[in-house]
């Protein structure tokens, strides 16, 4: 998830506002391992959760209509509910397998990072408040992201770092938030990593976690 600054809207203004006490879009994004974007949901206020968001988007839908092959996976962190499909962190995990398991799931999640930071190192309109009306802000993130992709597929080089640090990516240093169960969104997916953990995470090499997605 990543939060695009807004200025406060003229309606609804509460609804806009993060838990880092920020208008915002809550955007929702997933990437491939070589940080080229493979789905993307820009279009919910800032205050709404990310289960929330999840639990209404169509990768939901594919999955667990499993139009998507069963040996593929989404990694999120631990604001989602684990599900067979989306693998999350142990919030305490055990030495030896749930150990080696968050370590390989935190390596791999990083392609998250790394993707939004290349994303907003092409278009700076993404690092400072975006003095547009929140429908449009969707559309501008939306063309950003076709944009990246474009860059990716042609191997465009990403501008060079610049010292223009982003203080408001969620993704880097902010509290996370944690998952509470409600509803038809309950962590049905609990067993099915616990086989997951200790089919591939039984040495501390396990690279098991290495072939999914980031959210």
């Amino acid at each position: 998830m990543e939060h695009v600054r807004i200025i406060a809207p003229s309606e609804d203004k509460a609804v806009f506002v993060n838990r880092r006490n920020f208008h915002s879009i809550n955007v929702q994004i997933v990437f491939n391992a070589a940080c080229k974007i493979v789905d993307i949901v820009a279009k919910w206020p800032g205050s709404t959760h990310d289960a929330k968001m999840l639990s209404e988007s169509g990768i939901r839908q594919l999955f667990e209509r499993r139009y998507v092959p069963a040996n593929c996976h989404l990694l999120g962190d631990s604001g989602y509910p684990c599900k067979p499909w989306l693998l999350t962190p142990y919030l305490q995990p055990r030495q030896g397998p749930q150990l080696n398991y968050n370590r390989a799931h935190k390596t791999t999640r990083a392609v998250v990072e790394r993707g939004i930071g290349q994303l907003k190192r092409r278009f700076h309109v993404l690092h400072r408040e975006v003095r547009l009306r929140p429908e449009k802000v969707s559309k501008v993130i939306i063309a950003c992201a076709i944009l990246h992709n474009i860059c990716k597929v042609r191997q465009i080089a990403e501008p060079l770092e610049d010292g223009d640090e982003d203080e408001d990516n969620d993704e880097d240093g902010g509290e996370e938030d944690i998952y509470i169960p409600q509803g038809n969104l309950a962590q049905s997916g609990l067993p099915y990593r616990a086989n997951f953990t200790n089919l591939h995470f039984r040495d501390a090499d396990g690279a098991g976690a290495a072939d999914g997605n980031g959210v």
